[in-house]
């Protein structure tokens, strides 16, 4: 039986500047799970996209894509699919405002079509982007990235109750089903695990880590987290590039 669950952000939180886990990071889970502590990846990316991280860790449970798919030990748990109407209505608004989306599932994504934001984006993360209109009628979607640099609000306004979406990036908006979180991921691990009544830690340090902080019964912050994200914290760790995931383990006892 787990005597806690331990939830980790991945960028700006496990993940190093230049995308690497630390280390002490890495020797800090391995010690987690000796005690019989279960770490669990939460992110706004997608399965596919950290299974080189999952492999390096050990870690085999994640909330990923912000609640929209959820694995529990290595085994598919849950995951909020968009209805295809709703993708249609929404690739067609977002055409006409010559807005890119990229349909995202566990395995892959592809691009409604290319423009300057998908090209900066997809470069800072070292992906390849491929352009596949169609993607989103042939595929299940449980996630979207709406590249949208100005404003969330005609979004938000036109798709109130369907669609939510967060600013974790410059260029684009994370999108999901309404009502869907990091929250909503880890009760769904917690129920469905049986994990409801052990204690429960997260490491955080942007906006979409503010629903999860909220829920745990410890949030730490990363030292270069946001005022917000801080705000909710339990305790505030030192930064990412200097053994925040150690020294905040450290600090609660779990190492």
């Amino acid at each position: 039986m787990y005597q806690a669950v331990v939830f980790f952000d991945l960028d700006g939180t496990l993940m190093q500047d230049d995308k690497t886990v630390a280390p002490s990071s890495v020797a800090a889970i391995h010690q987690l799970k000796a005690n019989h502590v279960l770490p669990v990846i939460a992110t706004g990316r997608n399965v596919f996209e950290v299974a080189d991280i999952m492999r390096q860790t050990g870690i085999d449970s994640i909330v990923s894509a912000n609640g929209s798919y959820v694995q529990y030990e290595g085994h598919f748990l849950t995951a909020h699919e968009l209805d295809k109407g709703l993708l249609e209505d929404i690739t067609h608004y977002a055409n006409q405002h010559q807005d890119a989306l990229a349909y995202y599932n566990d395995a892959g994504f592809a691009l409604s079509h290319r423009n300057a934001l998908t090209v900066a984006n997809y470069r800072s993360l070292g992906q390849k982007a491929r352009v596949q209109p169609d993607f989103f009628l042939r595929e299940h979607i449980h996630f979207l990235l709406t590249f949208d640099p100005i404003s969330a609000e005609k979004y938000q306004w036109r798709y109130h109750g369907y669609l939510r979406f967060v600013r974790n990036n410059p260029r684009a908006l994370d999108t999901m089903a309404w009502g869907v979180s990091k929250a909503t991921g880890i009760r769904e691990i917690l129920v469905k695990a049986g994990l409801t009544n052990v204690p429960t830690y997260a490491f955080g340090d942007a906006a979409n880590d503010l629903e999860m902080f909220q829920l745990v019964d410890k949030p730490i912050a990363m030292g270069n987290g946001l005022a917000n994200v801080k705000s909710l914290a339990a305790y505030i760790t030192t930064d990412n590039m200097h053994d925040g995931i150690k020294n905040g383990l450290a600090h609660f006892g779990l190492i």
